[in-house]
């Protein structure tokens, strides 16, 4: 197996100098994972699948089946975490399994779909939310339109809403983890809070309709059924593509063995429920042909379940919890950076960790601006994106267990070999599958993200593979 040396780690009593410092626990991680699963996904997709899907069963069950998947690759992803407990996570287990370009890829992936552009559509998200109280914000209200479909640049009140939001941030992220990881740990208190609020008030007081559930919406998709599910996971594993955060952080983690696999597999479990529950409340409140194309579906719901005053109050709620998902992701993505950067494949910038407050101040910089870039592209091909360049590289960590499983001294997650490899094979089966229907069916949004993938293996091969270290 060739392959550079996982980033060094920090004892778990102290740090070599200027390094990262092993300061979260169970809650912290937990909290982190949450915070970044819940977010965009579940506040803005529903709308697109009242569209593309048309049924309220198929609805549930794509949330459902997102939610079995992201399960077991938090599985997968724990018994990689406790074998190799440095930050990084893709980029790590990818490095060891495959070698240093596959490891770089993911890294340039992940810089740019993994969560420049989650980051950037949250806080699009965030305007739209926001746009409840001032339309300007809204994204559909664009002052500047450049080009058309996948290719098509917006500017206005949504992007300078979002863009303040990242620059405020990415600043907070620069002073200290422990200042940051406290911060998080109330907002995301206060989403699970308010979307816990907002499923039991809008099912036992809100004005919705349980024959909602029986009252189907024309289709806005001519794909079959089959393939449009496909194409509509991509939206589901965005939603729920937080599962694998505390990984990232696996350095600064307080025993990681036992906190990264509890960390994944309570936030998944707490998340997965919330997000059947919140469809259930989202179906019952409006009509899907209502729901067709609207990105602040909260908001729309909020409105039929309780009119103008309690829509007002939830947005505002809403708003806010999408202020909890960019400012997790702005945690986590510089970690990866970091990472890449300590084995020369990255700036060399992001491998510096400020001595006075220990963040990869460069790379928590780096990634704010392209972030910022980002919102100018068109929202639900921006989802697309993401989760298409996501899903290659998790199907592929997933599938390093089998070479991994073959050496001695590797631990193995007693869930993991339960009916081995029933658990690894259904993560990556379903993740080819939609692979295969998204290259088909969206080329244009596959290219894009076949293209980025393909420049980080170029960039690595003729810009950096000799600056790497060789072990």
């Amino acid at each position: 197996m060739t392959g550079m040396g996982s980033p060094k780690s920090a004892s778990a009593t102290g740090v070599t100098a200027a390094g990262l410092l092993r300061q979260l626990g169970v809650i912290s991680a937990t909290a982190l994972v949450v915070s970044n699963m819940i977010g965009t996904g579940i506040f803005t997709t529903t709308g697109f699948l009242a569209g593309d899907l048309g049924d309220a069963s198929l609805i549930l069950i794509i949330w459902v089946v997102g939610a079995a998947c992201a399960l077991a690759g938090a599985f997968c992803y724990s018994e990689l975490g406790i074998n190799f407990p440095s930050s990084g996570g893709e980029y790590v287990y990818l490095t060891r399994a495959y070698g240093p370009t596959w490891g770089f890829m993911t890294g340039w992936v992940s810089f740019f779909a993994g969560f420049s552009a989650p980051i950037a559509a949250a806080a699009l998200a965030f305007a739209d939310y926001v746009g409840y109280f001032f339309p300007a914000s809204k994204q559909q209200n664009a002052l500047l339109a450049f080009g058309s479909g996948a290719f098509q640049i917006k500017l206005g009140g949504a992007q300078v809403t979002a863009c303040g939001l990242i620059a405020l941030f990415t600043v907070i992220n620069f002073f200290g983890i422990q200042r940051v990881a406290r911060l998080q740990n109330v907002l995301t208190a206060t989403k699970v809070v308010v979307l816990v609020a907002f499923v039991i008030l809008g099912l036992t007081s809100g004005a919705g309709d349980w024959g909602h559930f029986s009252q189907p919406a024309e289709r806005t998709s001519t794909s079959p059924i089959a393939a449009q599910f496909a194409i509509s996971l991509f939206f589901i594993y965005f939603a729920y593509s937080g599962w694998n955060a505390a990984t990232y952080v696996a350095e600064e983690l307080r025993h990681p063995a036992r906190t990264l696999p509890a960390a994944l597999a309570i936030g998944t479990v707490l998340v997965a429920v919330l997000y059947v529950a919140l469809n259930v409340t989202f179906i019952y409140a409006a009509p899907l042909e209502r729901m067709k194309g609207e990105i602040a579906i909260g908001s729309l719901a909020a409105q039929y379940l309780f009119g103008p005053g309690g829509a007002g109050i939830f947005s505002a709620l809403m708003a806010l919890s999408l202020v909890s998902t960019v400012n997790a992701m702005v945690t986590i993505g510089p970690r990866v950076y970091y990472a890449m950067a300590q084995n020369g494949a990255f700036l060399r910038p992001a491998a510096k960790v400020s001595p006075r407050w220990r963040t990869p101040v460069f790379a928590i910089a780096c990634q704010g601006v392209v972030a910022m870039l980002i919102t100018a592209t068109p929202f639900p091909d921006l989802l697309l994106y993401i989760g298409f360049t996501l899903n290659f590289f998790a199907v592929a960590s997933v599938a390093s267990l089998f070479l991994f499983r073959r050496r001695s001294g590797w631990r193995k997650l007693p869930v993991v070999s339960f009916a081995w490899p029933l658990v690894p094979v259904m993560f990556i089966v379903v993740g080819v599958w939609m692979t295969i229907f998204g290259m088909t069916l969206k080329p244009l949004v596959s290219l894009a993200a076949v293209i980025t993938i393909g420049t980080g293996a170029l960039v690595y091969h003729f810009h950096l593979r000799e600056k790497a270290p060789r072990h």
